[in-house]
């Protein structure tokens, strides 16, 4: 593997929720161990199994991993660094403030943002805290802070007067308020990550070209701000398949022209391929195998077929289409699918007779060739991200910026290249189009998260907005105000077969729930399990996707699993298909 040659002290290893990173970075730490290295890993997962890989418990002290000489461990839980961190920050004034004022203060301090600060703030102590980490050759991390992140704690002047001073609006600022202390400890670890000397960026994905344009936007964002020393792994590669799956076969063609179109970004890197394997990377025997090829010539022992649940999405398509209006949105981590969902559901619609709006915010979502038709009562739009959120934040920098100087203003400008700010602004979008579900179904392929809304909310901005847009300040009904009426909207958690993303969503749904909003029912979507393929090898891994669909099956009342297909769902033939009766995993 190239990213382990003459590897550095530190390794960050990044990618998106299910490409296998962890899994990667315990087989990296045993591989040096190995080697004789002292190493240490660091897990920052939230469901992170390195206890189950190596058979003991580990927490958040470093513990030998004995079955591995040279290798120690240790455990941060993101949500328990944010808590704490939250707590450090709102625990003075509770008391002093009213309940009132607090309520904003603490739902800024409850997004995304607020996690990876307080990881990152743990990660400071081991790149910066040379007691803790000596004797270790290598400290190796299961994931990298964001170029908006490092972007932020590198801003010249004062987080805590910017705030004071109330410049800010729904902002990723208020994690930065507890901060000032630590500026010189924060410039330390900034530079270490920057000096390829010390710190090594492995970027993980799949050869997919949604997660391929993910990590080269990652790529890019970090080599902008310093941190050029990046390899890739190319996680999961199907190799070639024997003759007569179809399945298999179409796979292992996507993958690999997926890779003959590697970015341009990715394409000058170092880059190591790691094959899929048939079993989940649990156990130490399983991750010493991780970078070694197939032996293709060995005896297998045949997986059986996997049984799953009946569970159409057609079924669901029939409940939601019981009305003749609704608002319809699919939400998702990255890379589920949930644009096609809302495609393939569009299209049900319509064709059962309904007017139906569909629109997207995907950038890379071309919905007019995944259609590739009209069809009678279907109208489709697009919502531009970033043409929506340079809107917003030319409008905040004209007005809340306009008193502000330079400082002030650099300050304000990176707040608004958060992903909060790119959310309320295409939510903001989304209400122009939100208010025609009274009268037709309209299906959306995303949806912010509770936190945003809960923000909004609390700030009042979207009351504001809503009213100035209908012209009527005292009758109105905010979006969160419909999106928590059950009768006005739907939402549809998309999910894989997947331990980590089936988390996600999980995590997800307790943030919705947060904000009043119960989502209506689950998609476990590219299901192989539903999909019956006869390659023993993905028959080995549809076998381990059971758990994971028993996992949602059994927490959830209204479910719908879709079968990965040897085809790309364009078109609307092939649309149809996904919602069709004939589709459902009964197998």
């Amino acid at each position: 593997m190239k990213f382990l040659d003459t590897p550095p002290r530190f390794l960050f290893f990044t990618g998106k929720g299910g490409v296998g990173k962890t899994s990667i970075a315990c087989a990296a730490a045993i591989h040096l161990a190995r080697a004789g290295r002292r190493v240490l890993l660091v897990s920052t997962d939230p469901a992170s199994n390195v206890g189950q890989v190596f058979g003991i418990t580990i927490g958040n002290t470093i513990t030998d991993v004995r079955t591995v000489p040279g290798l120690s461990a240790l455990e941060i839980d993101p949500e328990q660094a944010a808590e704490a961190y939250r707590e450090r920050i709102v625990g003075p004034v509770r008391g002093l403030l009213p309940e009132k004022e607090l309520a904003p203060i603490t739902e800024q301090l409850s997004g995304s943002c607020t996690t990876e600060i307080a990881s990152f703030n743990e990660f400071t102590a081991l790149l910066t805290d040379h007691d803790t980490v000596t004797g270790f050759d290598h400290v190796l991390f299961d994931t990298a802070p964001t170029g908006h992140t490092i972007r932020l704690l590198q801003l010249p002047g004062s987080w805590t007067d910017f705030l004071g001073a109330g410049k800010g609006d729904a902002s990723c600022l208020g994690p930065l308020s507890g901060l000032e202390k630590q500026r010189t400890i924060y410039a330390e670890a900034v530079a270490a990550l920057a000096d390829p000397q010390r710190t090594r960026l492995v970027l993980v994905t799949r050869a997919q070209r949604a997660p391929l344009a993910e990590i080269a936007r990652t790529h890019s964002e970090l080599a902008d701000i310093g941190l050029s020393h990046q390899h890739v792994v190319i996680n999961g590669v199907l190799p070639a398949p024997e003759a007569g799956d179809e399945l298999a076969t179409a796979i292992h063609d996507r993958e690999q022209a997926a890779l003959a179109e590697l970015p341009a970004e990715l394409a000058g890197l170092p880059l190591d391929q790691v094959e899929l394997k048939a079993t989940n990377m649990v156990g130490i025997d399983a991750l010493d195998s991780l970078f070694t090829s197939a032996d293709t010539g060995a005896a297998h022992v045949i997986a059986p077929v996997a049984e799953v649940p009946e569970a159409p999405l057609s079924a669901l398509v029939d409940e939601l289409a019981d009305t003749d209006h609704g608002l319809i949105m699919c939400m998702g981590k990255g890379g589920v699918g949930k644009t096609t969902l809302a495609a393939a559901i569009a299209v049900a619609l319509a064709r059962r007779g309904h007017q139906v709006h569909l629109t997207t915010t995907d950038p890379a979502a071309h919905l007019t060739d995944t259609l590739d038709g009209n069809l009678d009562g279907l109208q489709v739009s697009r919502i531009d991200p970033a043409v929506a959120t340079a809107q917003y934040r030319d409008r905040v920098l004209a007005t809340k910026g306009a008193a502000l100087d330079e400082q002030g203003r650099a300050t304000l400008a990176e707040d608004l290249t958060s992903p909060c700010t790119e959310e309320v602004a295409v939510f903001q979008a989304f209400s122009r189009v939100i208010h025609e579900s009274r009268r037709k179904f309209v299906v959306v392929d995303t949806a912010p998260t509770g936190h945003t809304l809960l923000l909004l909310d609390a700030t009042g901005s979207y009351h504001r907005e809503i009213a100035r847009q209908m012209g009527d300040n005292s009758n109105f009904t905010t979006p969160l105000m419909r999106l928590q009426n059950p009768e006005e909207t739907k939402v549809l958690l998309v999910t894989l077969a997947e331990t980590t993303p089936r988390l996600e969503a999980e995590g997800l749904q307790a943030d919705l729930q947060r904000a009043g909003i119960t989502p209506w029912g689950w998609v476990v979507n590219n299901s192989l399990a539903a999909a019956a393929p006869t390659s023993d090898l993905l028959r080995q891994r549809a076998a381990v996707e059971l758990a994971e669909i028993d996992a949602v099956t059994a927490a959830h009342s209204r479910v719908a699993i879709v079968p990965m297909l040897a085809a790309e769902p364009v078109g609307l033939a092939a649309l149809t298909t996904l919602t069709a009766s004939e589709t459902a995993a009964a197998h």
